[in-house]
């Protein structure tokens, strides 16, 4: 039933007269049809908030209620595209309208003219139970697209065909307990809704990003939760877009939430020219991008960070690992304050809803390594890394102290590395990985045993070096004995020929895990035969000499190819020069 506009403020606007209004229902506004979702009620008084701008509107002006929430369609055709937060096809949009989108402006979220080649492989008569592959579509040279039996549907298969489809032809039919249900080749999910899964699995396996910093130090598992909160221009938007660029993730859906209009220009522009380095395809035949920038109506926001996790778990539920990037949460929570504050609701800090915590929880829950509902018991994660843009850097704020109670992994982005061009400028020391313990296992019997133990050296030499530094600031280095000059040494290597890594490097810009192992047990062998000269009477400045030294500077830029026999190499004559040295002393 229609109603009319009572009041409106913003984006949000009351509404009197609407029965039979549920929750979180669509409705359209005004004589443009513009797209709203209602988000609080009372008897036959509804509060939307409108994903469009509200110019224009007044009191008296009708609105409609679709009777259906906020939902997404999924099927062949995501990958590929470029959506704003409702899901409206952005070519599409800049097609129809020119560079400027007209509101009210409706767009199928897929192709519906396309014709895609569905091969079966359900046999017709089988019982179908949620999850079930009914066929598959090459959706792109990189992606198999599995057509599903969606959630809570079930019954037996009356018909199906292979064929050339679009995605609103029927594909087949099954017979369910209301009677016959028609097959497509898409199908629509609430987006406030998770995907119902069988089980949840323990975080065992990394998510691994070629990042020597994240691998080793601080790793995220697949189906984990990872927060980079950083000021502005430490590198948040970079350290994402390496992430899914390298991440040994199959798909990446990357949300880009309020962020400011030339950043996403900028990944909306480089995303479609990147090559997929595993594959040398190009990598948006695995992506999916959601655009949501921060002059466009703040209630999208909200909506852009559900359809992206809405759509990793669709191919989640395909069996596929999938890498969710959001950046940014901050302004996603900026949106919900605004709201919140037309609502006229309670405050809570800085502002911010009471309800910011359960919400910022809800969405990070959403991530995890599962087994689908399916028969054949298929496994498939979403990695959520969020970043925060914490204002003035201050992580005590309240959208970081809510994002850090919730996720596992924090990578504590510093202005004062990114200033001394430290990329990517993760504070080692404020850091942190609670999925180290559970991935140790992976690492010892898929890497090495010594792993864990070379990690932990590697980091008690960096504490080390800090704390050094204070008595440096005092008394300066060569007041220091050789043994602390030392660990001085092996800390200023980690750091800046290992931690520090270069996205603009052909070889440096990925490092494989066997590499990082190789570099760092280097590294750590040079700090102990160090040691050991020093022990016999030689110094740091003798040693900073050794040809050698100069060699583990540049085993960075070894090539993958390479890697066995110049590590080899490198160990040898690394064993050989520092035994001499100590000789001579």
């Amino acid at each position: 039933m229609a109603g009319a506009v009572a009041r409106v403020s913003g984006p949000v606007v009351i509404a009197e007269g609407l029965t039979n209004a549920k929750m979180f229902d669509v409705v359209r506004v005004g004589e443009l049809g513009l797209v709203g979702e209602i988000i609080k009620l009372v008897g036959e008084t509804a509060t939307v908030q409108v994903y469009e701008d509200t110019t224009g509107i007044r009191p008296g002006d009708k609105i409609e209620t679709t009777g259906q929430a906020l939902s997404v369609e999924l099927g062949p055709g995501l990958l590929k595209s470029i959506y704003d937060g409702v899901q409206r096809p952005l070519d599409v949009l800049q097609k129809n309208l020119g560079d400027f989108i007209t509101r009210g402006f409706v767009a199928a979220p897929l192709d519906e003219t396309k014709k895609w080649e569905f091969t079966a492989t359900a046999r017709v008569g089988s019982e179908l139970t949620p999850g079930t592959i009914l066929g598959t579509v090459q959706e792109t040279p990189l992606i198999l697209h599995k057509i599903m039996v969606p959630p809570e549907v079930r019954g037996t298969l009356t018909a199906l065909s292979s064929g050339t489809y679009t995605i609103r032809e029927k594909i087949g039919t099954m017979k369910g307990p209301a009677g016959e249900i028609p097959l497509t080749l898409t199908q629509r999910w609430v987006v406030r809704l998770p995907r119902p899964v069988q089980q949840k699995l323990a975080p065992t396996i990394p998510l691994l990003t070629g990042q020597r910093v994240i691998d080793t130090f601080f790793p995220v598992a697949k189906g984990g939760t990872a927060a980079i909160p950083g000021p502005f221009g430490s590198g948040k938007t970079v350290t994402q877009q390496q992430l899914a660029k390298w991440a040994d993730s199959d798909v990446v859906v990357y949300v880009g939430c309020g962020e400011r209009g030339n950043e996403m220009t900028e990944v909306l522009a480089t995303f479609p020219n990147l090559v997929d380095p595993k594959s040398k395809r190009p990598l948006m035949e695995r992506t999916i991008l959601i655009a949501n920038t921060s002059n466009m109506p703040v209630a999208a926001r909200e909506a852009s960070v559900y359809t992206g996790i809405t759509i990793a778990e669709y191919y989640r539920d395909m069996g596929y690992d999938v890498a969710l990037m959001a950046d940014s949460t901050s302004r996603w929570a900026e949106a919900m304050r605004e709201i919140s504050g037309r609502l006229e609701e309670m405050p809570g800090e800085e502002g911010y809803p009471a309800y910011l915590g359960r919400r910022v929880a809800e969405f990070y829950e959403r991530a995890g390594r599962v087994v689908t509902l399916s028969p054949d018991q298929r496994t498939g994660s979403v990695t959520v890394v969020g970043a925060v843009s914490p204002p003035g850097g201050d992580f005590a704020e309240p959208v970081s102290q809510n994002t850090l109670r919730v996720t596992r992994v924090f990578w504590a982005l510093d202005a004062s590395l990114a200033s001394r061009r430290h990329f990517p400028s993760i504070n080692w020391l404020q850091s942190y990985s609670l999925y180290t313990g559970d991935l140790e296992e992976w690492y010892r019997t898929g890497i090495a045993r010594d792993w864990a133990s070379l990690r932990q050296r590697a980091i008690q030499t960096l504490q080390q070096e800090s704390e050094l530094q204070e008595i440096v600031q005092l008394v300066g280095v060569d007041a220091l004995p050789e043994r602390e000059k030392g660990i001085l040494d092996v800390s200023r290597m980690l750091r800046e020929d290992y931690l520090q890594q270069s996205a603009y490097d052909e070889v440096d810009t990925y490092t494989s895990i066997q590499k990082q192992y190789r570099m760092l047990r280097a590294i750590l062998s040079f700090g102990e035969r160090e040691q050991e000269a020093i022990g016999k009477g030689a110094t740091v400045g003798q040693l900073q000499q050794l040809p050698v030294r100069q060699k583990l500077s540049r085993m960075k830029w070894i090539p993958e190819a390479d890697l066995t026999n110049s590590f080899d190499q490198l160990e040898a004559e690394m064993t050989q020069s520092v035994a001499q040295l100590a000789t001579e002393s």
